[in-house]
């Protein structure tokens, strides 16, 4: 039954391994909502007809005269308060606070502009360059540190152009160099703000290889609506070819 209600909403392809359990949650609440739709439907009608005019001519001033309605109240608020403490909190933080090791991950840091995205790799020593803010000029916006060793073999592809291999976890550091944007990856079932001055960490496994379209959420300026960007999860072959393409001649710390 899910899988027609899941068709019915027309969510979008999912390719990432976290993805199913976010359809659930949706599809879970939206068969709450039809619940709760037909049942206070029942209840409107069932109240038309029990206190229908010809069975009531005198209107009656006083009203209920029990507490049943605050007893009710109070049990759906101490309900609500058992979800939000004991498994709303938990779960966020059990997915939030473990995030894969970093030697077992694609490891990519994300900055976001008006209007664009800038990415960069670590290379073969898995480190990235050093930053420093006297470093920041025209054509090192991010402050790499030229000199750094660790830097040297870091990977910068063109702009709005982000690879990632399937069935590998991907972790994100994801930062701002102006206003706020927001990373937006419907089929990874991913959206995250990017906030100028913050690293903010985000992962997630892609299961499907296919081209997709990154997005910005949040309203960022006039050009709002051209900050798109190309994400693509290749197979392990292809994203090596492609490092490999990317990588040569080193020394990555522009974004020209």
């Amino acid at each position: 039954m899910n899988q027609y209600l899941s068709r019915f909403l027309s969510l979008p392809v999912l390719a990432s391994e976290h993805g199913k359990g976010v359809d659930s949650l949706i599809i879970y609440v939206h068969w709450l909502m039809i619940s709760l739709f037909v049942g206070w439907i029942a209840y409107f009608f069932y109240a038309i007809y029990r206190f229908r005019k010809s069975k009531n001519p005198k209107a009656d001033y006083v009203g209920s005269k029990t507490h049943a309605s605050t007893y009710i109240e109070v049990a759906v608020a101490g309900v609500e308060a058992v979800l939000l403490l004991f498994v709303a909190i938990p779960l966020w933080a059990k997915k939030v606070d473990k995030f894969p090791s970093a030697s077992e991950a694609t490891v990519i840091r994300v900055t976001a502009e008006q209007f664009s995205w800038n990415s960069r790799y670590p290379g073969a020593d898995g480190v990235f360059g050093a930053q420093d803010i006297k470093a920041v000029s025209g054509s090192n916006p991010l402050g790499y540190v030229v000199n750094d060793p660790a830097g040297k073999d870091d990977v910068t592809p063109p702009m709005k152009e982000i690879h990632v291999p399937v069935n590998k976890p991907v972790v994100i550091y994801l930062t701002s160099k102006d206003v706020i944007h927001s990373f937006q990856l419907d089929p990874m079932r991913i959206t995250q703000d990017a906030i100028p001055g913050m690293k903010i960490p985000l992962h997630f496994t892609p299961i499907r290889v296919g081209h997709y379209q990154l997005q910005c959420a949040q309203l960022c300026g006039n050009g709002h609506s051209t900050m798109d960007g190309n994400f693509y999860v290749d197979t392990a072959e292809d994203y090596s070819k492609w490092m490999a393409e990317k990588s040569k001649g080193g020394g990555a710390t522009t974004f020209e």
